[in-house]
């Protein structure tokens, strides 16, 4: 069987899991929780805000964004701002190319290091602009800008009462309180940790 027919399958048998193939090798995300949900939710609200939801861009969750690395690569972000056109940008099984994305995030759950290392690599390769990280178990925001082979050529971490503001590139002004993001992705029984 080929990939991406294994990971319709196990998508298919476990509805609401993520599967994403980077490097040939399946990479299968639990349920979100709600405070995942509610950080998703925060920056949609924020992004749009910003005027980045109309005839030109658009904030959306869960899309598709064919990776350049092997045949049947393909990753989820979170939430990506992408261009209004992307769906003239379809490559196959419901990925778009990376050049319609301007942003990506993910908000980090029990594979946390698939965020903070594999798919450094995969977003930069790909020529993604600027990849956000929520660290919801290390209580950072990590911003990642300028991407050159297989990394970010800057990478800057952020801790709660500072303020970040997002790259020109994205098509609007974005600043972003570091505290309130991380604030809504926070467990109760586990602060710092999702």
């Amino acid at each position: 069987m080929v990939l991406t027919a294994i990971a319709d399958e196990i998508m298919e048998r476990h509805p609401g899991y993520r599967v994403e193939i980077i490097r040939g090798q399946l990479l299968i995300s639990p349920l979100r929780d709600a405070h995942h949900g509610c950080t998703l939710t925060t920056l949609t609200i924020k992004l749009a805000k910003a005027g980045l939801h109309d005839d030109i861009v658009n904030v959306l969750q869960g899309v598709g964004l064919w990776l350049p690395l092997e045949a049947e690569d393909y990753a989820v972000p979170d939430l990506s701002v992408v261009d209004a056109d992307i769906e003239q940008h379809h490559v196959r099984n419901n990925t778009y190319a990376p050049s319609s994305f301007r942003l990506v995030l993910e908000v980090t759950s029990e594979n946390w290091k698939y965020d903070l290392e594999t798919k450094v690599a995969a977003y930069a390769e790909a020529k993604v602009p600027i990849y956000l990280i929520v660290n919801r178990r290390h209580n950072r925001l990590h911003v990642l800008t300028h991407p050159t082979g297989a990394d970010y050529s800057t990478h800057r971490v952020h801790s709660p009462g500072e303020t970040v503001t997002l790259p020109d590139s994205l098509g609007a002004e974005v600043t972003l309180d570091v505290g309130g993001i991380l604030a809504a992705g926070r467990t109760k029984s586990a602060p710092g940790e999702g």
